[in-house]
C-alpha cells in the first residue's frame, strides 16, 4: 500500500466563498474549453504516432535548414498547460505529438542524435519550447533526461560546436552535426525568399547593391552578395547563440550536475565580457573571440544581430535568456546586467512617434496604435547599421517585464515606469490578439500587479476565451485538405491555429509572463501540484490569483469551487528555487517555512488568501517533484 508524503507545513482553508468569484469560474471555464479544442487539433492535424500531416518535405533549396522549429511550434505550450492543471491525458498527447514530429524530422534528414543538425537559435529555440516543457512536466522521464544530457553535452567544452580555449560557437548554425557554416547546404546565395524583403539588405559596406530587388532579380549578383554573407555572417559566434545554454540549463535542473552549470557561467560570462568598456553590447565573435573580426572591426552585424533582420527581438530575448539561466545556476545576479544593456541602449534613442512611423515587426502593437488618444508614442529603435540606429517601434513589453519579474529590482521597475510614462496607450487595455508566441499583454498585467487594474483578471480570461474559441472555429473551417496538409509554404499554418492559450493562466496562477519563445525556460513564481492526483498543476474545481510578486510578500488566492475537498502543494518558483520563509492564510499566524513548499487544504466550497515571504533563488534549482508515493 502506498501513501504520499508532501513537504512543508500545512495551512487550511476556512473560509466559505459564498458568492463565488467571477475570475475563479472564468479560469477553470478556460481549462475545460482548452480540453476539447486540443483534443479537436490532434485529431484534425495529427496521425496515429503523433506526427503532422505534411507530404511535402524540408531539407531542399537554398533555405534547407529551416522548418525544424515549425514542426514542433504548435505544441510548444500544451505541457505548459498540463503543468497548470490541464487534463491528465494532456501530458501522453504532448509526449506523443513530440515523438512523432522528431520521427517525422529524422525521416526527412533534419535531426541526428534526435535534436537538429545545426542552424540558428533564433529558430532552435522556439523549437525547443516543447522538449523543455516536457522536462518540466516529467523529471523522472528516463529517457527525456538521457536525451537532455546527449544534447548539452554537444555543447560543453569536448562536444563539436564549442571551443574552450576562446569561449565562441564556431558558427551561427550549430547543432548535433557540430558548427555549419555559411547558411544552406548548396551554392551560396541570397535572399533565399522574398518574405525577407521587409528587413532589408543585411550586409554593409556593399556598394554595388543598393536595393533588395537587384538581387532577386538579378542571380549572379545574389550568389555573390550570398559568398560575402557566408564570410562575414556565417562563421564564429553570434550573440543569439547565447539561447544554447538553455540546453545545459535543463540538463542541470535534471541531473544536479555541475559541469552543466559552469559551462553556462563560462559561457555568458564570454558575452559579458565582450560588453564590458562598450556602450552597446557586441553581437558577433570571431574565432579567435575578437569582436568585428569578420565584419570590419563593427560590433554589430552578426547573424539575428542587431543589424539584420530583427534586431533587438533577437538580441534581446537572447541575452535575457542567457543572462537568466546563468542568474538561475549560480545564484549571481550580476549576469543580468547582460540581459539590461539591449534594453537601455535602444531607450536611451527613443523617440515619440506617430503609428504610420512604426517599423518591422510591429503588428502586435496595431490594436494599440489603434485605439491611442494620442497623436503619438514612446517607439525605440529595434536594429543598428553603418548609418546608425533605426527601425523604430514599440518597444516588446515582455522583454522588460520578463527581466523585473525575474530580478524583481526597482532598477528593472523604474526601466517599465518610464516606458509607461512615454507610452501614448491605456496599459489597462486588455487586446484580445493572438500571435504565435501567445504573449503580448505584459502591460495589463504589470498594471493589475500595481494595483492600477482591478478588472484584469476577468477581462484577460474573457480574451483567453475568445482567441482559443477564435482557433476552434477557424480549425472547423480550415479548407486545407486534412489528408494532405499544407506544403512546405504553409508550415506555419499548424502554429497559427494551435488553440492552447497559457499567457493568461501563467500570469494570473503563477505570477509570471509568458516563457521567452526563442528558448527561455518556464520561470513561474509560484506552481502547485495536485496531491490527489499526485501529479503537477492545480486540483479540479481549484483556480488561483496571484496578485502580488514584490520580493518580501507574494499574495495568492485559492478557491475550492466544488464540493470535494483538495488538497495541493505550493512551490515556490518553476525548479524549487526560492526559499520560503513564512506562510500565512488570512488573518491567521504566519507559519515557518523554511523552504520551497508548503500545503494547503481546501475543503469543498472555500477559499483562502495565502501571504508569502520568501527569497528569491535562495535555494538550489532542480526539476524534482515534491509530491512522492512512498511505501506504508
Amino acid at each position: 500500500m502506498t501513501a504520499v508524503t508532501v513537504p512543508g507545513p500545512r495551512l487550511r482553508a476556512t473560509r466559505s466563498i459564498g458568492a463565488a468569484p467571477r475570475w475563479a469560474m472564468l479560469q477553470r471555464e478556460l481549462l475545460a474549453h482548452q480540453d476539447k479544442a486540443w483534443r479537436l487539433f490532434a485529431d484534425r492535424y495529427t496521425e496515429g504516432d503523433g506526427r503532422l500531416v505534411f507530404r511535402d518535405r524540408l531539407g531542399v533549396g537554398p533555405d534547407g535548414r529551416d522548418g525544424v522549429d515549425d514542426f514542433y511550434e504548435p505544441f510548444f505550450n500544451w505541457p505548459t498547460l498540463y503543468i497548470l492543471g490541464g487534463s491528465a491525458d494532456l501530458l501522453p498527447a504532448a509526449r506523443r505529438h513530440w515523438s512523432g514530429v522528431t520521427a517525422q524530422l529524422t525521416e526527412m534528414g533534419m535531426l541526428q542524435d534526435g535534436l537538429e543538425r545545426g542552424y540558428d537559435w533564433f529558430h532552435q529555440g522556439e523549437g525547443l519550447l516543447l522538449f523543455y516543457g516536457l522536462c518540466l512536466a516529467d523529471p523522472d522521464d528516463p529517457q527525456l533526461r538521457q536525451l537532455a544530457a546527449r544534447f548539452a553535452n554537444f555543447y560543453l567544452p569536448g562536444g563539436p560546436n564549442y571551443d574552450p580555449e576562446h569561449r565562441v560557437l564556431r558558427a551561427p548554425h550549430n547543432g548535433s552535426a557540430g558548427p555549419r557554416p555559411g547558411f544552406s547546404d548548396e551554392e551560396p546565395y541570397f535572399p533565399w525568399s522574398l518574405a525577407l524583403h521587409p528587413y532589408g539588405l543585411p550586409l554593409d559596406g556593399m556598394d554595388d547593391v543598393t536595393s533588395f530587388g537587384q538581387l532577386a532579380a538579378d542571380p549572379e549578383r545574389a550568389r555573390s552578395y550570398g559568398r560575402a554573407m557566408w564570410d562575414r555572417m556565417g562563421r564564429g559566434d553570434t550573440i543569439v547563440s547565447l539561447a544554447a545554454t538553455g540546453l545545459a540549463t535543463n540538463a542541470f535542473l535534471l541531473s544536479g550536475e555541475q559541469r552543466y552549470a559552469d559551462w553556462v557561467a563560462e559561457y555568458v560570462g564570454a558575452w559579458r565580457e565582450r560588453l564590458d568598456g562598450r556602450d552597446v553590447v557586441p553581437d558577433n565573435a570571431g574565432l579567435s573571440g575578437a569582436v568585428g573580426e569578420y565584419l570590419g572591426g563593427r560590433w554589430y552585424g552578426a547573424h539575428y544581430g542587431w543589424s539584420w533582420p530583427h534586431g533587438l527581438s533577437s538580441v534581446g530575448s537572447a541575452t535575457l535568456v542567457g543572462a537568466s539561466n546563468a542568474a538561475l545556476l549560480t545564484g549571481d545576479a550580476a549576469f543580468l546586467d547582460l540581459a539590461r544593456n539591449p534594453l537601455d541602449a535602444v531607450l536611451r534613442q527613443g523617440e515619440q512617434r506617430g503609428a504610420e512611423g512604426r517599423g518591422t515587426l510591429g503588428k502586435r502593437w496595431d490594436p494599440h496604435l489603434r485605439a491611442m488618444d494620442a497623436d503619438r508614442t514612446l517607439m525605440v529603435p529595434q536594429r543598428h547599421n553603418d548609418s546608425g540606429w533605426f527601425d523604430f517601434t514599440v518597444m516588446p513589453g515582455q522583454l522588460p517585464v520578463s527581466l523585473w519579474h525575474f530580478s524583481r529590482e526597482s532598477q528593472d521597475q523604474e526601466r517599465i515606469e518610464r516606458l509607461r510614462a512615454g507610452a501614448g496607450w491605456d496599459w489597462t487595455t486588455v487586446h484580445t490578439q493572438r500571435i504565435k508566441d501567445e504573449a503580448g499583454h505584459e502591460e495589463p498585467w504589470y498594471e493589475f500587479l500595481q494595483g492600477r487594474n482591478p478588472g484584469f483578471p476577468e477581462r484577460m480570461l474573457r480574451s483567453a476565451l475568445d482567441s482559443c474559441a477564435e482557433r476552434v472555429e477557424a480549425i472547423e473551417n480550415d479548407p486545407v485538405d486534412p489528408a494532405v496538409g499544407p506544403d512546405i509554404l504553409g508550415i506555419h499554418h499548424w502554429q497559427n491555429l494551435n488553440p492552447v492559450v497559457t499567457e493568461a493562466l501563467l500570469q494570473l496562477t503563477t505570477g509570471s509572463p509568458q516563457v521567452l519563445y526563442n528558448g527561455g525556460l518556464a520561470h513561474m513564481h509560484l506552481r502547485y501540484h495536485d496531491v490527489g492526483g499526485r501529479r503537477p498543476g492545480l486540483p479540479p474545481d481549484v483556480a488561483a490569483l496571484v496578485r502580488d510578486i514584490r520580493p518580501d510578500r507574494t499574495v495568492v488566492e485559492l478557491v475550492n469551487l466544488g464540493s470535494t475537498a483538495r488538497s495541493l502543494v505550493v512551490q515556490a518558483g518553476s525548479f524549487a528555487e526560492h526559499v520560503m520563509h513564512t506562510a500565512q492564510a488570512d488573518d491567521g499566524p504566519a507559519q515557518d517555512v523554511g523552504g520551497p513548499y508548503c500545503c494547503v487544504e481546501l475543503p469543498g466550497g472555500t477559499q483562502v488568501r495565502l501571504t508569502l515571504t520568501m527569497t528569491l533563488r535562495g535555494g538550489r534549482p532542480t526539476c524534482e517533484a515534491p509530491v512522492r508515493e512512498v511505501a506504508r
